[in-house]
């Protein structure tokens, strides 16, 4: 297999595959970013006891979590246009991408909260905290520790997804494999070496979520 694969080619188009990795890189933290502040203020709006917050919170989680992310990129990047609601191809792109891990980010911050003890907010009560208060010292630290590896996977999983931004014709990993392949017509170089790019973004997120994990989550002293 080697002997037929045409390395000369790959380092040939090297500086596009970095111009496009660090695309991908902005675009992707860019993405999470948002992804994570909407996540947490859509689970802030769903366990909320008005109902005026928590069902738009509802609606909005269960109605992105039920449609495919290429459904909602195509609405945003041509149904947009047709509302008068014009945006750069990076905007939309970022802000599909942001909505839909949002959604997901708000069920893991959910379900970690939920794990956190009763008495461990009664007691913050019982010490004067107000609401956010309690929410910044007692609440999301641990919920934050305890859900690091699923917000993890799911960062991975935006970063994957942003292959999909090469649709809408965004320069980044993806579409540097595209290039390659519709240039040379050599798709196992072309896409090889994307897969290998993404790969190192993999290890790179793993690396911080190891990182952030022993700084995040309480541990009981014995």
């Amino acid at each position: 297999m080697l002997e037929n694969f045409n390395f000369r080619v790959i380092w040939e188009y090297m500086p596009l595959y970095g111009q496009c990795f660090f695309a991908t890189l902005w675009l992707s933290a860019l993405s999470l970013l948002g992804a994570v502040l909407v996540g947490i203020l859509a689970c802030g709006m769903r366990l909320s006891q008005s109902r005026l917050l928590s069902w738009p919170a509802g609606i909005y989680i269960e109605s992105i979590r039920s449609t495919p992310l290429l459904a909602q990129l195509y609405f945003f990047y041509f149904g947009l246009p047709s509302l008068g609601i014009m945006l750069p191809e990076w905007v939309t792109g970022v802000f599909a991408l942001t909505l839909n891990s949002g959604a997901y980010y708000a069920e893991i911050i959910r379900s970690g909260i939920q794990a956190i003890h009763f008495g461990q907010i009664e007691a913050g009560i019982s010490s004067g905290l107000s609401y956010f208060q309690r929410m910044r010292y007692i609440v999301l630290p641990q919920a934050l520790g305890m859900t690091v590896r699923p917000m993890l996977g799911q960062a991975i999983v935006l970063v994957k997804d942003s292959s999909l931004l090469s649709l809408i014709s965004i320069m980044e990993l993806t579409r540097a494999g595209q290039l390659l392949t519709s240039e040379r017509f050599m798709p196992a170089e072309g896409f090889l070496t994307t897969a290998a790019f993404y790969l190192v973004i993999y290890y790179l997120l793993k690396a911080f979520s190891n990182w952030s994990e022993k700084r995040l989550i309480f541990k009981e002293a014995f």
